[in-house]
């Protein structure tokens, strides 16, 4: 996450569903942004959908109005103007930048789940997704991504997670699909699903004593956000 994106109609959705989230669900959240710093493109501008309420407001009226709210003054974009409001309850907040060095990276993520103590449910956003072999650990730009073995050390201390994944040039089904049963594989007993928008899709694996939640997350989100969050299950063919 950069601070540039806050806002955007990316975060727009982003912000709903981890609402639709907390809402039915009553969970605990950390929320990892794993900030990197801003890089001075045009990326996080698409702000336009604040002006046209009738379309969007009705998702989500409490979040429409206050990140217009949010926008509208002179200060600059950044996360910690949602951490300063009341949009996400029962949450916590690790703002630590992402290091791309190994030894810092891996302190940094000690720090991140000792904060994810207090939580129940974590979400992690980086700025692309998951791990890929041309950004192996500690090199350069490696900030951008989550690594399975954080996922994994997550996972096995009892957290709930939903992961923020970039789509890449795959055909969208078989990618969801491929990052499901990837992430099946590193939360043994997990429930995976996800859910997409126009760009991005988001991974989530409920811990066994969550997995009673799943109908109520899902029958939210649909209500809430049809048209603009689609869910996905986990393919069993």
């Amino acid at each position: 996450m950069k601070n540039q994106y806050f806002g955007d109609i990316n975060d727009y959705r982003k912000y709903g569903l981890l609402r639709s989230i907390l809402h039915a669900t009553g969970l605990r959240l950390l929320m990892a942004w794993m900030l990197t710093p801003d890089d001075g493109s045009t990326d996080g501008e698409f702000v336009s959908y604040l002006q046209q309420s009738r379309k969007w407001a009705a998702h989500d009226v409490v979040l429409f109005q206050t990140l217009r709210g949010l926008l509208a003054g002179e200060q600059e974009r950044c996360v910690a103007l949602i951490e300063e409001t009341d949009l996400l309850p029962n949450t916590d907040y690790f703002s630590a930048v992402t290091p791309d060095q190994g030894q810092k990276r891996s302190a940094w993520f000690t720090s991140l789940a000792e904060q994810a103590r207090r939580a129940n449910f974590v979400f992690l956003d980086p700025d692309n997704g998951i791990e890929l072999k041309s950004k192996p650990y500690g090199r350069k730009g490696s900030s951008k991504f989550l690594f399975w073995r954080e996922v994994e050390t997550l996972w096995a201390s009892g957290k709930s997670l939903l992961i923020y994944q970039h789509f890449i040039r795959e055909k969208r089904p078989q990618f969801i699909q491929r990052m499901l049963t990837a992430l099946r594989l590193v939360a043994s007993n997990s429930y995976v699903e996800a859910f997409s928008t126009a760009n991005v899709v988001f991974l989530m694996a409920l811990q066994p004593d969550h997995q009673h939640l799943h109908q109520p997350i899902v029958d939210l989100v649909q209500k809430n956000w049809a048209g603009q969050i689609k869910h996905w299950e986990l393919s069993r063919s």
